[in-house]
């Protein structure tokens, strides 16, 4: 079994090359929840949602989210009531939004809503939040208040300054149905390529999360989402900066040393192999940028080799 530690665009192109390389109903994906957010009374799932969508061959790939092929005629009709419509969600993707909620609302827990997404898409692979409980992401602007994660992230567009980042919850919330069990038994554990304050990090501060990393960091393999100083897609790089982390591969290695022992980085970043390694973690290069499913599906098959090369298996 391998499991992976996800959240955001990244790890859903990770994720769809990783279905090519190995058989689906082997992997485990724990997924952030820490961006969820209620709007209009609706529990939304974004990361979840992503993960989902892009497996089931239905995401819109140019926006990155939501459905290929949507409509949205519920938003234009909120916007002439003078709704709030910043954060788009298209008709079909409403239905998620709506099923998840009632099902909620009868006291189902995320972790059980979430198979039933998943088979209703057809997926084979076992995707689990990383908490039933309520978990929020605040960003915390210079001179304000925090502010819920996607208020920053989808209204103010992830360009306003961060000085902090909080998880609202954490401290009190506990791994969701499977998750320590999915950590410990599998053969390989893969962080991917995701933002590793606001997608990995929310992940990792559920109680009991990161100490079942460190008892088998050997084969736990971190895919870096920086490149030559940069994300390709996402604030990853400001946000690192903006709290303090050095924006390069040697920055995200600081970041995982404790719980992997490997970090693959592209090949822009040949140069910094010395820098990973002065971490503590070993450094693999090779091409990181999923361009399609091939390349995906490529960088899994390097990442699984570097695990289980690095654990003796």
């Amino acid at each position: 079994m391998i499991t992976c530690l996800a959240g955001g665009v990244g790890a859903a192109r990770f994720l769809e090359g990783l279905v090519r390389a190995v058989p689906p109903a082997d992997i485990t994906a724990v997924v952030n929840t820490g961006d969820d957010t209620v709007l209009h009374g609706l529990h939304i799932s974004p990361d979840l949602d992503t993960v989902t969508y892009t497996l089931a061959g239905a995401i819109n790939r140019e926006m990155g989210w939501g459905l290929e092929g949507e409509s949205w005629a519920a938003m234009e009709a909120l916007e002439r009531y003078g709704g709030e419509t910043w954060f788009r969600l298209g008709d079909r993707d409403l239905a998620t939004h709506l099923y998840r909620t009632h099902q909620l609302g009868q006291g189902a827990p995320l972790s059980e809503v979430t198979a039933q997404i998943t088979r209703a898409w057809g997926l084979e692979l076992t995707l689990l939040p990383m908490t039933d409980d309520r978990v929020a992401t605040r960003i915390k602007p210079p001179g304000r208040e925090a502010i819920g994660f996607q208020e920053w992230f989808v209204g103010e567009r992830h360009a306003t300054p961060v000085e902090a980042v909080e998880f609202e919850g954490i401290a009190a919330s506990t791994p969701a149905p499977g998750v320590i069990a999915a950590l410990s038994d599998a053969e390989v554990v893969v962080v991917c390529p995701s933002n590793p304050i606001v997608s990995i990090g929310p992940i990792l501060g559920v109680p009991g999360v990161a100490d079942a990393l460190r008892a088998r960091r050997e084969s736990v393999v971190a895919v870096s989402p920086i490149i030559a100083g940069k994300a390709l897609k996402g604030p990853a790089d400001t946000l690192m900066a903006d709290l303090g982390h050095e924006a390069s591969v040697a920055g995200v290695a600081r970041l995982y040393a404790e719980v992997a022992g490997t970090l693959v980085v592209d090949e822009a970043d040949h140069d910094q192999v010395a820098a990973v390694e002065a971490e503590g973690m070993r450094c693999v290069v090779t091409p990181t940028v999923m361009n399609g499913s091939e390349s995906a599906a490529a960088l899994a098959s390097t990442v699984l080799g570097a695990a289980i090369l690095d654990s003796g298996r």
